[in-house]
């Protein structure tokens, strides 16, 4: 009886498709208005780097954070739809398509995709929040941020990072990233998103937004949609808010 495992030569094909996959941009032909679109980027990029900076200037239990915060979720998620399209993407099953060779179930393939990408993202800051931990003023950043949630309604700062973490991903990985293309997009629109970041003036928020940008960004090419990068935002969100506060001591 065969066993139904694969062969090291079978994860090897896997794993090569998986990355030839991944290199494919999916993106299609450059839409119009993209003047008007770039106009609309701009406008709502110097907004929200504002939000930004007042909402993370308000000290811990602080109650404007919260209406700063939502107004920031709000401003990304009209900026992203005006300046549209926020096309959702898709990413073949690896080793698997149906008869006529047309993938199966393309954007649940992106969903599980984001997910598992925001999973070993997650995993990776968790293993570099112990590092942080022999350096203390990158432990103090770090703790800068996080004791907005261990100064109110847990359930309502959930809410709030997971609603802020898709709404920056249909507006970076959306209309930003639409709109730098054909200039490099995949650069571009990760360095938009770390400046915007550092307004925070956190350089470990900035730093993040470099690898989370980043990754997200690549998962916008690879797909052409904002699911997958929506996906791995989420996930990495909910493991940052509660796996890293006890970790770096908050």
């Amino acid at each position: 009886m065969d066993s139904p495992t694969q062969s090291p030569v079978q994860h090897r094909r896997a794993i090569a498709e998986l990355i030839d996959e991944l290199r494919t941009d999916r993106n299609g032909d450059l839409p119009a208005r993209q003047t008007r679109r770039r106009w609309i980027v701009g406008v709502t990029l110097v907004i929200g780097a504002i939000l930004l900076g007042f909402s993370l200037s308000a000290t811990p239990g602080d109650n404007r954070f919260y209406p700063l915060t939502v107004a920031l979720g709000v401003v990304w998620v009209v900026g992203g739809f005006l300046a549209g399209p926020v096309p959702a993407g898709s990413f073949p099953a690896i080793g698997r398509h149906s008869v006529n060779g047309v993938p199966t179930h393309p954007h649940r393939n992106a969903v599980l995709l984001g997910m598992t990408v925001g999973l070993v993202v997650g995993a990776c800051f968790v293993v570099g929040a112990f590092g942080t931990r022999l350096i203390p003023p990158f432990n103090d950043l770090i703790n800068r941020v996080l004791a907005y949630a261990d100064s109110g309604s847990i359930v309502a700062i959930a809410a709030i990072t997971l609603g802020n973490g898709a709404a920056e991903e249909l507006f970076f990985r959306g209309a930003v990233y639409t709109a730098a293309r054909p200039w490099h997009p995949l650069v571009l629109s990760t360095g938009i998103y770390v400046v915007v970041t550092m307004a925070s003036g956190n350089v470990m928020l900035g730093f993040a937004g470099v690898i989370l940008g980043a990754v997200c960004a690549v998962l916008r090419r690879a797909t052409g949609g904002v699911l997958a990068p929506l996906c791995t935002h989420v996930v990495w969100s909910v493991i940052v808010l509660f796996a890293l506060p006890p970790i770096v001591g908050v």
